[in-house]
């Protein structure tokens, strides 16, 4: 039967977390933007900020399939809310970028 699509969309949510760790790290470090959330603040400037983002990616994901087990209409809500909100922010960081270019 394979991965239920629930692995599809978590799948999709790690890797728009990812994208938003690096395209943050790279506006922050060429002074284009800024972080926002303030707990990653003093992170962003560092080299491990990809992985911390990496990381909290792949554990929000795994406590969302963990969710899906016993939950299934929950968790599939939950991760395409959070794959909206990162769908969004990345879009942000993009435009950002592209502005910050001109």
């Amino acid at each position: 039967m394979g991965v239920p699509r629930i692995g599809y969309v978590l799948s999709l949510l790690v890797a728009l977390v990812a994208a938003d760790g690096l395209i943050s790290h790279f506006l922050v470090r060429s002074e284009l933007g800024q972080e926002a959330n303030p707990f990653l603040v003093n992170l962003v400037t560092e080299g491990n900020f990809l992985g911390i983002k990496v990381a909290g990616g792949l554990l929000c994901g795994l406590v969302l399939w963990d969710i899906y087990k016993q939950r299934q209409k929950l968790a599939v809500v939950g991760s395409l809310g959070f794959v909206a909100l990162y769908t969004g922010i990345v879009l942000w960081n993009l435009y950002v970028f592209f502005i910050g270019q001109v």
